[in-house]
């Protein structure tokens, strides 16, 4: 009787951990649209310290979306780039940094006996079974092993090539279906291939682009006719 109800049980968790998942991702986007929304104010010398406050209200709360996979936290710190212009700019980059390095680093101290439990208890078995192989071997073994089994086209080319491919991705539009950037900064994480220090630098270039463009177009655009 007891071992038939074990693995209803362990079932019974991990689709309460999934649910208690989807519950987070959908409060992070709710959450989303709420600041952006609540960023549409008129800015005036006698709201100046409310005004302040708020930003950085929003920057907290830009870092701990950004970080969680499947919401579009994003979203914030282009809204706050687009309203308060070129000198918000440094803010926002470092914040995003911060967000993908937390979200990486998460995934790096997860434990992977964990993960593979959770993956058993909602009966993804053929993934945790995947996942198991790779216990206790070191990056370069790692990557040998899923070069080994990746099908002979483009995927061991994008596993050799792995940080170019991880900097496209977290640029690809539409990547929320990915994870967004903190899901994939956090699967970067869990595959233990990519090294810290490389990853930050990596990060920083990826993230680079649009800030740079507005720290030197932005007073010009800010200036079109609309």
């Amino acid at each position: 009787m007891t071992g038939s109800a074990m693995p209803t049980n362990r079932h019974r968790a991990g689709l309460l951990k999934l649910l208690i998942l989807v519950v987070i991702v959908v409060a992070g986007n709710l959450l989303t649209r709420g600041i952006i929304d609540g960023l549409d104010m008129s800015i005036r010398p006698s709201n100046e310290p409310m005004v302040h406050r708020i930003i950085m209200t929003s920057m907290v709360a830009y870092i701990v979306l950004l970080a969680i996979p499947f919401v579009p936290g994003v979203e914030i710190g282009l809204a706050l780039m687009m309203i308060f212009g070129p000198k918000i700019v440094p803010l926002v980059y470092g914040c995003t940094l911060v967000a993908l390095c937390l979200a990486f680093l998460v995934g790096r101290l997860l434990p992977e006996r964990s993960i593979s439990r959770f993956l058993r208890e909602v009966r993804l078995v053929k993934a945790a079974t995947f996942l198991e192989g790779f216990h206790g071997l070191d990056a370069d073994q790692r990557l040998a092993r899923l070069m080994e089994k990746s099908p002979r086209r483009w995927v061991p080319w994008f596993l050799k090539h792995r940080y170019l491919t991880l900097m496209l991705a977290i640029n690809l539009p539409g990547n929320v279906v990915l994870g967004g950037g903190g899901g994939l900064a956090l699967m970067a994480g869990m595959s233990r291939l990519f090294s810290v220090h490389r990853y930050v630098l990596m990060v920083a270039v990826a993230i680079s682009p649009i800030p740079l463009f507005l720290m030197i177009f932005g007073e010009r655009i800010a200036d079109w006719p609309i």
